[in-house]
């Protein structure tokens, strides 16, 4: 017969134990947090339980569950590495979380009952448990994501996962940070059980009885060997090969702007070279010197300016409600299309896909088929799943359908009469509250509205290239348009997984108007007679994912050549489109879509060496100008960050924070420098200032700075503190 005893805990306390016969149930459940977290006072919690449960002669065995819905814990109080100013202090941070764990470990068995995120700390305090149950819940993933913060995990992850799940697993983990699921866990040994949601606290219960009783050993993580594992994960030299081939991979990945997958690398490898509690020693001395590093810094205030616009409605009005949309109608089935599509089903929405003939929605209809696809051959979602949501997405030639949604979201071609027409073609036969979204990428959304008999009601939502896979959302607002519009905007697009920022009307928004003198700075190097590929590595070194030229391919030359000429005629000189980017497309070369850009292209559209035959296009034909990599770095991204700040000298942005995160997560500028505004922050204004009127002076009116970065140059002021 099983007995309970009531659940115990002091007022506003985050952990709470009830007592089933023998087994002490820990219920953790952060008061006032959406999510469970190792603060300070729950690190104390612990501690004082710990030693209760130690002491009681009665229990035998706990059950570590949590009280939030989906989650099981999400790791450490990231904002406790905020008020550490030296390593020591985080290497003493790294050691508490160590021993808190070591303890767990060490006295009466512990089963964790995980149902939802396991993150972080969360999962390091799992792995300290004698048992592992995973429900099968969709929510629930498994992962040490330090390193996506410039850290490493640093409460004995780097010595317990390689020696549950091998060490091949364990890098796999650590150095990307990357989640995995139950299946996957219970494959490599993660997880001891994976059982429905409903009865994972049974399922613990039981472990827990068995462990305490002795007719159960604790886990010893994965049980098979394979012949791969015994020759390179369990001895020295095969340990010796997946280190060097870790570190090598590591290094072309990072380009060397990441220190914390080589420090983790170090950590995994100390325990095996010298026994864990050298292994725990280096862990935590390493923690110390990550969470002192820039790289950290800025990781860490991108994530919490991530997390803040997670919870910012994009309007000031308190008043503002934001509508649900259950069914949205998308004009245009090309790749942009037929990539909100992609997104908008696996949200449960009803998806209307139009475009001017059946082959073109049938090609559209394809290629939603094929991402819905790919996440079902990554497990990321059932057959049954994938079934579903494709059933959700229709397509048609007309505007049948178009009757009860929500929401248009028109993707047509760049052209300002065709946007027109459509427009007013749906709101002929779209009820007359719909939303009319465009996806823009330049033309101002006032000038689209223009043609609407309810201007109120239409905005841009201007999504990235490729949209499943693009975390960025623009949505861009008119003085016309409605905070409820707005609001409603902004909330359909956190609820597709976008990262949201609000920015006002104007040529080229935000994103793509600080692009366009970077990318066009890059062509006049050209016409100055850089070579291409010299530009590219240049500022793939700086950080950025892909050079500009080849962004250039990857757009489309044609896109990227109109793109820039509504720049140029709404900003005129300092935006004036180089020579080579004019006379490239005037050849009648698309870049990768047409297999003929600046780089060659194979069949099946890879790309390859640079195409020496478009160097007979350029102004300064085949000979080539050596160039410093420093000059063509500074170039291009002071152009692209003195014109960020334009951006919110004129309104376009509503703050530095929405400034570097559009940034960094809509165009790839580097993460570890934190965006645009955080760069200049790490300059200095005034060092900016100079660096811009000495490039002014050579190259006028390109660099001239903006009267608001000159003025924070003047009171020494940085944009962090705006």
């Amino acid at each position: 017969m099983t007995t309970s005893a009531p659940a115990e805990s002091p007022p506003g306390a985050a952990l709470s134990l009830e007592l089933v016969d023998s087994v002490a149930v820990v219920t953790f459940d952060l008061p006032d947090e959406p999510v469970n977290k190792f603060t300070r006072g729950v690190r104390d919690e612990f501690a004082v339980l710990l030693e209760r449960i130690e002491e009681d002669p009665t229990i035998t065995a706990v059950v570590l569950a949590s009280g939030k819905p989906d989650v099981f814990i999400a790791g450490a109080d990231i904002e406790e590495l905020l008020a550490i100013h030296s390593p020591g202090e985080a290497e003493r941070l790294s050691a508490e979380g160590q021993a808190m764990l070591d303890r767990m470990e060490r006295g009466k068995p512990v089963v964790a009952a995980i149902d939802g995120a396991c993150l972080g700390a969360g999962l390091e305090a799992a792995l300290a448990c004698a048992w592992r149950v995973a429900s099968e819940n969709p929510k629930t993933i498994l992962a040490l994501p330090e390193v996506q913060l410039g850290l490493i995990p640093g409460a004995g992850g780097t010595q317990r996962l390689p020696r549950t799940v091998g060490l091949r697993s364990a890098l796999d983990m650590i150095l990307s940070g990357k989640n995995v699921r139950p299946k996957k866990a219970l494959q490599i040994g993660l997880v001891d059980d994976l059982v429905h949601p409903a009865i994972v606290r049974d399922v613990a219960l039981r472990r827990a009885r068995e462990l305490g009783a002795g007719t159960r050993r604790r886990s010893t993580g994965r049980l098979r060997r394979d012949a791969q594992s015994l020759l390179l994960d369990d001895n020295p030299l095969g340990r010796s090969v997946v280190f060097r081939q870790a570190r090598e991979q590591t290094l072309k990945k990072t380009r060397g702007h990441y220190p914390a997958p080589l420090a983790a690398l170090d950590a995994v490898a100390a325990g095996y070279q010298g026994g864990r509690e050298r292994g725990l020693r280096e862990e935590a001395r390493l923690f110390g010197e990550m969470a002192a590093t820039d790289v950290s810094k800025e990781l860490i205030y991108l994530f919490f300016a991530s997390n803040a616009l997670k919870k910012d409605p994009g309007v000031a009005n308190p008043a503002a409600t934001a509508s649900p949309v259950e069914k949205v109608g998308i004009l245009g089935a090309g790749f942009m299309g037929a990539g909100i599509a992609s997104v908008a089903a696996p949200q449960g929405t009803v998806v209307r896909l139009k475009d001017a003939d059946t082959g073109r929605v049938a090609k559209g209809l394809a290629s939603v088929r094929e991402v819905l696809k790919e996440r079902l051959a990554k497990k990321q979602i059932t057959r049954q799943q994938f079934d579903d949501q494709l059933s959700l997405v229709s397509g048609t030639t007309d505007y049948s359908g178009f009757g009860n949604v929500d929401l248009v979201i028109e993707a047509v071609f760049e052209d300002l009469a065709v946007k027109h027409q459509v427009l007013r073609e749906v709101e002929l036969v779209a009820p007359a509250d719909v939303i009319f979204a465009t996806n823009t990428s330049t033309i101002p959304i006032a000038r689209i509205a223009q043609a609407s008999a309810r201007p109120d009601r239409v905005l841009g939502m201007h999504f990235f290239s490729p949209v499943h896979k693009m975390p960025l959302l623009e949505v861009i607002v008119t003085p016309r348009t409605s905070d409820d519009v707005t609001a409603t905007a902004v909330a359909y697009g956190k609820k597709l997984g976008k990262t949201v920022i609000v920015v006002n009307d104007g040529p080229g928004f935000y994103a793509n108007r600080i692009l366009s003198p970077y990318v066009n700075e890059a062509g006049k190097l050209l016409d100055e007679g850089a070579a291409i590929d010299a530009i590219d590595r240049a500022l793939v070194a700086f950080g950025f994912p892909v050079g500009p030229i080849t962004l250039i391919d990857e757009v489309g030359i044609d896109i990227a050549a109109k793109s820039g000429n509504i720049v140029a005629d709404a900003f005129g000189e300092r935006m004036v489109p180089s020579q080579s980017l004019q006379r490239v497309i005037s050849a009648g070369r698309l870049g990768r879509k047409g297999r003929q850009g600046f780089y060659l292209y194979g069949p099946d559209g890879r790309k390859g060496d640079v195409d020496q035959t478009v160097y007979d296009l350029l102004p300064t034909g085949t000979h080539r100008a050596e160039i410093s990599a420093e000059e063509i770095q500074r170039r291009c991204v002071l152009a692209m960050v003195n014109e960020a700040v334009r951006c919110l000298e004129d309104g376009i942005l509503r703050s530095p924070r929405d400034g570097d995160v559009g940034a960094v997560f809509g165009i790839g500028f580097p993460p570890f420098r934190g965006g645009p505004f955080r760069y200049i922050d790490s300059l200095g204004a005034a060092e900016v200032v100079r660096q811009l009127e000495e490039l002014d002076g050579r190259f006028p009116p390109r660099f001239e700075p903006s009267e608001l970065l000159i003025d924070m140059a003047r009171s020494g002021r940085k944009f962090g503190k705006l």
